[in-house]
């Protein structure tokens, strides 16, 4: 049975069409996203999270965007919540996308 969290795994990976090999995988309760085995992204709780650095991360910081925290204890600082404007574009996905996975 697909749940909501289904679908919007299924949304974002329509939306990543364009970029070539990149597949997900079940984990901890959401989905990994993987470009050709590398892994550049989270799924959890109906929110994207993409990997950055100290040159993406910025750009996420900027427009509000906080990161992964799966407990209240943890938090996974070079994952960034992807803004809702990128996420409805799938250009701009795409870009923000590989360059995650450069990252």
């Amino acid at each position: 049975m697909a749940t909501k969290q289904d679908g919007f795994k299924d949304y974002v990976l329509d939306q990543l069409v364009d970029l070539r090999g990149v597949t997900s995988r079940a984990m901890f309760g959401g989905y990994g996203l993987y470009h050709r085995e590398k892994f550049f992204g989270i799924i959890h709780k109906g929110r994207l999270y993409f990997k950055t650095d100290q040159t993406t991360a910025p750009r996420y910081r900027d427009r509000g965007m906080k990161p992964f925290k799966p407990t209240s204890n943890q938090t996974l600082k070079n994952y960034y919540e992807v803004p809702i404007e990128v996420l409805e574009d799938s250009d701009s996905l795409t870009i923000w996308a590989s360059q995650a996975t450069q990252r």
